[in-house]
């Protein structure tokens, strides 16, 4: 194998397929990046922990065709601290790799590209999708927040992509949130898959990153989903078993209904937790009292007092949250305005726009004692 490339290509390239490497495995093959250069002028650069796995290809010129696989870290680190000039890669005896440039020169250790795992193989899709690159990124901005980071809950570490026959939802749960997004879109059939969220969160970043404007195609099958955009794969390993019912867990009435202002009571949460963090949960306390809502939070450091106009029907209440939860879904939500609907001290609480079901937040309560 021998090919020469820009250094700034073959960085940016690097940057993407690197994401679905991982240092926790004691597979050697699995901390590598295989290069595959081909007689049509295509570098093809792969790297899989065998959940997450990214092929991506770039333009360089191929003097000799073959492949090697790489070790990520140093190989990256290399290429990234070269100049910007062209670089030439030549794999020489025993899996040994060249890399020169007009100034440098390394000679690093590679491995037999035929130990690497064959990511490229899918079984026959069942369906595929068309989503508009925007609105994929901010489902998951959305959601994937409010999906479990403890690996022994199972299931509850993913993100729920529900496809409808008139809609696409994402919806995520860790046991004191959930998070639902909901996008309008014709789809032949429908099918529920559950993807991990962070091997989403991964996935957005590499969208982030391309500079295409068009759609991002999916095509899924019973155990990978894999998404296409620009000249990048990315094979994704789902989630096994059935996601919870989290529709029957959304309140169909309420007691208490809140109008107010987005930005406004975030900003007034975040100073409010400035003290919560001393105390225990982050505990801040909200009372409703005829148009006025007011925020309290104690610790041994002190006390904060936020008071912000609303517009309420129903009941007055005193609730108190943990304030990251509640802090979390404001920043994720664009609107202006939202509502937030109660029904007592103890049951969770539902925030929604304005108008129709595009996302919905449930928020479980914590317990306030009388001395709070």
């Amino acid at each position: 194998m021998k090919f020469t490339c820009s250094q700034q290509t073959l960085s940016k390239a690097l940057n993407t397929v690197s994401k679905a490497v991982t240092s926790r495995t004691t597979i050697p093959i699995l901390k590598g990046i295989l290069l595959k250069a081909s007689a049509d002028g295509t570098l093809t650069l792969s790297a899989s922990d065998l959940d997450l796995s990214i092929e991506k290809k770039i333009d360089v010129n191929v003097e000799e065709e073959g492949s090697v696989v790489v070790l990520s870290k140093l190989f990256s680190d290399i290429i990234r601290k070269l100049p910007n000039e062209d670089i030439l890669i030549e794999e020489k005896e025993n899996n040994t790799v060249l890399i020169k440039t007009i100034s440098s020169e390394f000679t690093i250790v590679g491995l037999a590209a035929d130990e690497f795992p064959n990511i490229s193989e899918l079984e026959e899709e069942s369906e595929t999708l068309s989503f508009d690159k925007e609105i994929f990124k901010d489902m998951i901005r959305k959601t994937s927040f409010a999906a479990s980071i403890d690996e022994s809950k199972g299931i509850i570490v993913g993100v729920l992509v529900e496809i409808e026959p008139d809609s696409v939802n994402m919806a995520a749960l860790d046991g004191f949130r959930m998070a639902v997004a909901r996008e309008p879109m014709k789809n032949a059939r429908s099918i529920n898959i559950v993807i991990a969220a962070k091997i989403l969160n991964e996935v957005n970043k590499i969208v982030s990153e391309t500079e295409d404007e068009g759609d991002i195609k999916i095509l899924v099958s019973d155990k990978k989903a894999v998404i296409l955009v620009e000249n990048t794969k990315i094979i994704i390993r789902l989630l096994e078993g059935e996601f919870i019912k989290y529709k029957d867990i959304i309140p169909a009435s309420s007691q208490t209904k809140v109008q107010i202002g987005r930005a406004v009571l975030l900003e007034s949460i975040e100073r409010a937790s400035l003290l919560a963090k001393e105390g225990k949960n982050n505990l801040i306390k909200l009372t409703m009292k005829n148009n006025l809502l007011t925020i309290t939070s104690k610790s041994e450091e002190g006390n904060v007092k936020e008071e912000i106009i609303m517009e309420k029907t129903g009941e007055d209440l005193e609730i108190g949250f943990n304030s990251k939860y509640v802090i979390d879904v404001l920043k994720a939500v664009d609107d202006e305005q939202v509502v937030m609907e109660f029904n007592t001290s103890t049951t969770p609480c539902l925030v929604k726009p304005m108008e129709g079901s595009r996302f919905e937040y449930l928020i479980l309560p914590v317990r306030i004692t009388s001395s709070y």
